[in-house]
């Protein structure tokens, strides 16, 4: 049993001089290792003590992915309190300032881009004294202070005060909360998941027992340091082995940001990058945009190694069995002449992906091993620190999450709570020292999940005969028939929005009717290049009429006779499509930060078009609300 504190401090004593931060804030990626950021731990930590932090205080980091996050983090476990994190895609006026006000925060830290939103609600957050900038500021309120202000008052405290410290760093227990990590706001109410030093320290043991970290591995960051996948996997089990932690490149906005990321992925050829499905289908689309540009024969080429490599892979876990072994030089060839130079826009180092926060198509899947990079799908919830089970090297069976982590009981049970036999499908069941304290200040919350020392995930699944677990989704996203029959749609809304370069996002919907329906929003760009190819002008009502026929072919692609006829219960398929305004995006909190449908929120935006879509005038896509929802598209653009 151990802290984060003692996981980093043998950290530093084995791999004092290994890099464990880069950095990059102007030219270059700039290296820090365990001994230099134990330092400036060290004297955070002493200042956040001479501001008179108590042992047990909540204190919140909002900010983008830099070395300031981690240090201010372990500084606030050294002195005893807990972190709150906090996702900077947040409003200000509803969704930072319930989970300050329900944290009961006394401190923040919050770099320049996201200040304002801060200073704006300060005045009605009760508990907050203190606002610590992390960037220099120009004015500060009384009381406030800057992070090189933190780090003088620091030094000069470990002059007179390092007792106090060290005293304060003994009296944390593995039991004590590191972390109040909060839900992503899926309803009115998020929950704050209470995460103890133990929880994390835990999991990070448990995740490598499935995986090795090299000591000379990098990883690039890429997902928010505030949810506890990147925060655990990146942040934690890096640590944990020696290797190093990289931040994107912050720009002046967000979306500077995100255009850095390839940029950075060339700089510091990471080895094993954190993804969520929406990225790794951006990765995919760019590759094959780059392959598009080359023209028809490279794209021949190009597919048909990829039917080879697919061939050879199998499921991963029969790679080249049987007859499929004469393939192999083959396939050598392909990966010599084609896949070794796609590889090298990820750095050229690049040994895997590990996939989390939704489900990964198995096509997804596909596409990342042949090119020589495998999109090691796993499982977990925040709730659990949040590791359950992932896919690795050493074991890979696409279309699964993989094997479960070590030091974990896992059971399927009924509604009922019963436990089911081997590959029955059901409700996926956890028990193990990841497993959170429960919800802050929510205790009927957390009777629900948390019984007799297990937690009741929500999400359905089984484990198949190779020990591999399979996550079909969550039960609240179920379609449900009038009949009482049950179908997750995850499946389907992937491979609508995979295989259809004019649907971009896609939510089925069926609370106990007879028919399926769905929520379609259109890829406008493609649309576009289509229609213009037809010799139609995009906007015009010709036009207008040709997109939607356009986008209910590709639904139609999935019934009987269809291109993917048989690949889904056409039962489950929607009988009737809504095309909509607009998309999902954070701003409008129909996706969370995660990118995943928040689908209690789009149920109740799009409350009217899901009530239409019951109605006769439905059944065909070419009606005066489809015809007007996709009307606004070239309106918002002109």
């Amino acid at each position: 049993m151990k802290t984060i504190i003692d996981l980093f401090e043998e950290s530093v004593s084995r791999y004092a001089g290994n890099v464990y931060l880069y950095e990059k804030t102007a030219s270059e990626y700039k290296g820090y290792s365990y001994s230099e950021v134990k330092e400036t731990v060290y004297k955070v930590a002493a200042g956040l003590l001479s501001l008179g932090v108590q042992k047990g205080d909540r204190i919140a980091i909002l900010s983008e992915a830099r070395n300031a996050w981690i240090i201010g983090e372990l500084a606030v476990l050294y002195t005893g309190a807990c972190s709150v994190p906090l996702s900077i895609r947040l409003d200000a006026a509803s969704d930072l300032k319930f989970r300050l006000i329900h944290s009961e925060c006394r401190m923040i830290l919050v770099s320049a881009q996201h200040a304002l939103k801060i200073e704006e609600i300060r005045a009605s957050l009760p508990d907050l004294e203190t606002v610590i900038y992390l960037d220099e500021k120009a004015s500060k309120g009384e009381g406030d202070f800057t992070y090189q202000d933190l780090l003088e008052k620091g030094l000069e405290f470990l002059s007179h005060s390092k007792s106090v410290l060290e005293e304060r760093i003994a009296s944390v227990k593995p039991d004590d909360l590191a972390n109040i990590s909060y839900t992503s706001g899926t309803t009115a109410d998020p929950k704050g998941i209470m995460l103890t030093h133990l929880n994390y320290t835990t999991n990070v043991k448990q995740a490598l027992t499935l995986m090795d970290i090299p000591s000379t591995h990098r990883t690039l960051a890429i997902l928010p340091w505030d949810h506890s996948f990147a925060h655990t996997a990146c942040l934690y089990c890096f640590m944990a082995m020696g290797a190093g932690v990289g931040s994107v490149q912050t720009g002046k906005t967000g979306i500077e940001t995100l255009k850095n990321v390839p940029v950075n992925i060339k700089e510091l050829k990471p080895h094993i990058i954190m993804s969520v499905p929406a990225l790794s289908r951006n990765f995919r689309k760019n590759i094959e945009a780059g392959i598009e540009k080359k023209g028809k024969i490279a794209k021949a080429f190009f597919n048909h190694a990829l039917s080879v490599a697919y061939l050879y892979n199998g499921l991963g876990i029969d790679r080249g069995e049987g007859w499929r072994i004469l393939l192999k030089p083959l396939v050598r060839l392909y990966d010599q002449l084609l896949f070794s130079k796609i590889r090298m826009a990820f750095g050229g180092e690049m040994e895997f992906f590990i996939g989390g926060g939704a489900l990964l198509d198995i096509e997804l899947q596909r596409f990342f091993y042949a090119i020589g990079i495998p999109a090691c799908q796993g499982y977990g919830l925040s709730e659990a620190s949040p590791i359950i089970s992932s896919n690795s090297l050493k074991n890979i069976k696409m279309g699964t999450s993989g094997r479960l982590v070590g030091y974990l009981d896992l059971r399927i049970c009924d509604t009922d709570g019963n436990e089911l036999p081997g590959g029955t499908t059901g409700e996926i069941v956890v028990r193990g020292e990841n497993v959170m304290k429960g919800y802050w200040k929510n205790p009927k919350a957390s009777a629900e999940v948390l019984r007799d020392g297990w937690l009741y995930t929500g999400d359905m699944g089984y484990l198949d005969a190779d020990g591999y677990l399979v996550v079909l989704g969550r039960f609240k996203s179920l379609l449900i028939g009038n009949d009482g029959e049950k179908y997750s749609p995850e499946g389907i809304e992937e491979a609508i929005t995979d295989q259809s370069p004019y649907i971009s996002q896609c939510m089925l919907y069926n609370n106990q009717q007879p028919l399926t329906v769905g929520l379609v929003v259109p890829a406008m760009a493609s649309i576009n290049q289509h229609l213009e190819h037809t010799g139609l002008k995009p906007g015009s009502p010709e036009a207008i009429n040709s997109a939607l026929k356009l986008i209910q072919h590709e639904i139609n692609a999935y019934y009987k006779h269809g291109k993917y006829a048989g690949m889904f219960p056409e039962r489950w398929l929607p009988a009737t499509i809504c095309v909509l305004p607009e998309g999902f995006t954070e701003q409008n909190h129909l996706i969370n930060s995660m990118l995943k449908m928040v689908r209690g929120k789009i149920t109740a935006h799009f409350q009217a078009e899901l009530d239409f879509l019951y109605k006769p005038a439905a059944k065909n896509i070419i009606n005066d609300i489809n015809r007007a929802n996709l009307a606004k598209w070239y309106e918002q653009s002109e």
